[in-house]
């Protein structure tokens, strides 16, 4: 049954605060479509950007069609795209200067690089994105439910892991090292057969850790989906509580990387996924199940 996205604006009031915009898509994400969720993710990630540019730019730069801001502004009780756009427009002290340098977005704001063409400039302003990006994660990490994501990985039967596409890397590695810790740990790779297919081998007591960012993978989306259909608790690392594969998710654990251009650092997640291995790490050793002196991961 397809949501209902009540787009008739007399039957809901529009949020008068960015807060409320956001608390209204996670607290009534029933009413949006996967679609409207992705963009509302994307709003919320990028909001000087909707405060300041055009429906065109913005569908360029989240590769969404325009058409599904202003159905997700109707839908919100705007009347429109530019009606939303105010919202974000308030809290704006500063517009973006006029510049042909190129910005690294991140969560503390941009980093400028004015030379695009000097590859050594790229690379040093990238460094500093994603220091940033590290910081705004160590300053969250105490929002973060990490030891309840310990305590379900340590009682679960068998972790299963899914992290296509740009998330491959992240899903690879958090299998190899919870296998370190001595956690019984499956890559979910689709490769060879579907991945909602290798979902299908999960038995009673297994726990799905499911990783996905913007663009979201359909086929990690899919799985994920699987797994909870069939009553298997899911642990999502993603980039926001409206993540498609959020839905019903036992915890979620959310980290912003830096971006260019699409091209999104691992610096945030990569480290995320080390702090929950190291954490059960220590655990298995406190209970005599581990020596750490024998990793070497």
């Amino acid at each position: 049954m397809m949501p209902d996205t009540r787009t008739d604006t007399d039957k809901i009031e529009k949020p008068q605060s960015v807060e409320a915009f956001r608390a209204r898509l996670l607290n009534e994400r029933q009413l949006f479509t996967n679609r409207m969720l992705e963009a509302g993710a994307w709003v919320l990630d990028n909001q000087r950007i909707v405060a300041l540019e055009t429906l065109s730019v913005m569908a360029r730069k989240s590769r969404l069609t325009p058409s599904i801001f202003v159905r997700l502004a109707k839908a919100m009780g705007f009347g429109g795209f530019s009606d939303m756009q105010k919202l974000f427009r308030a809290p704006l002290h500063h517009a973006y200067p006029v510049s042909l340098s190129e910005r690294i977005s991140h969560s503390q704001g941009d980093e400028v690089v004015h030379d695009p063409s000097d590859i050594h400039a790229i690379g040093q302003s990238f460094c500093r994105a994603n220091s940033a990006s590290l910081a705004h994660l160590g300053g969250r990490l105490d929002e973060l439910p990490l030891d309840a994501a310990i305590d379900r990985i340590m009682a679960a039967r068998t972790v299963h892991l899914i992290g296509l596409d740009r998330s491959f890397p992240v899903a690879s590695y958090f299998a190899y090292a919870l296998r370190r810790a001595n956690v019984q740990a499956i890559q979910v790779t689709g490769m060879g057969s579907l991945a909602s297919d290798q979902i299908g081998v999960m038995q009673s007591g297994d726990l799905l850790v499911s990783i996905s960012f913007p663009p979201y993978a359909q086929a990690t989306i899919d799985a994920t989906s699987a797994a909870r259909a069939a009553g298997h608790e899911v642990i999502a690392i993603t980039d926001s509580p409206v993540s498609p594969i959020t839905v019903d998710a036992v915890e979620v654990l959310t980290v912003d990387d830096a971006e260019l251009h699409g091209f999104r650092s691992l610096t945030g997640v990569m480290s995320l996924v080390q702090v929950l291995t190291i954490g059960l790490a220590y655990r298995n050793r406190d209970r005599g199940d581990l020596d750490l002196d024998l990793i070497n991961a």
